[in-house]
């Protein structure tokens, strides 16, 4: 049983995980996105989440607080001059994990974390989504659409009158 276990300790000692997420969270912010093992992104998330929180207000005090965690000048600097103005008005929740199967050699669970706002195809696809839906609630019909009909009905009389006459020299041949 786990009662009361909040921490997951990935099977080190406290020194060796906690050099282990903070690599892990520097290489997270480097690079908005990596790919490890299940419980390891799991464990990350909730060490890098308050971090991007203490981010969001930029005080000298909270970047100290950081490069506490942090130990990495470049990836402090990265998380509040680029990542902390686009979640700025999220709530929470600044990062994702996705399952991507199976390690080679070991058969280990992996996983890819992300950051959310930093996926450009995922918002790129939301938003073409978007887009799409304002397309079908359109209910009044477009100006094209009108003529279209319009002129369909002008030519469609000339095709009637030629098919009764072709019918009618037919029988005359018989």
């Amino acid at each position: 049983m786990r009662h009361n276990k909040a921490v997951n300790h990935l099977g080190r000692k406290s020194g060796h995980r906690k050099a282990l997420l903070s690599n892990l969270a520097t290489s997270l912010i480097m690079h908005k996105r990596i790919t490890t093992t299940v419980a390891k992104a799991k464990a990350l998330r909730s060490y890098v989440e308050p971090l991007v929180t203490k981010s969001k207000e930029d005080t000298t005090h909270n970047r100290r607080i950081v490069f506490s965690y942090l130990k990495n000048k470049e990836a402090v600097t990265e998380l509040f001059r680029t990542i902390a103005p686009k979640v700025a008005s999220r709530p929470g929740g600044y990062t994702r994990v996705l399952h991507v199967g199976f390690r080679q050699g070991d058969a280990a669970e992996m996983a890819m974390i992300e950051f959310v706002d930093f996926n450009e195809a995922a918002l790129a696809s939301a938003q073409q989504k978007a887009g799409a839906a304002k397309k079908t609630t359109r209910r009044s019909r477009s100006k094209k659409a009108e003529a279209a009909p319009a002129a369909a009905a002008e030519t469609a009389p000339e095709v009637q009158e030629a098919v009764p006459a072709q019918s009618a020299e037919e029988p005359k041949a018989e």
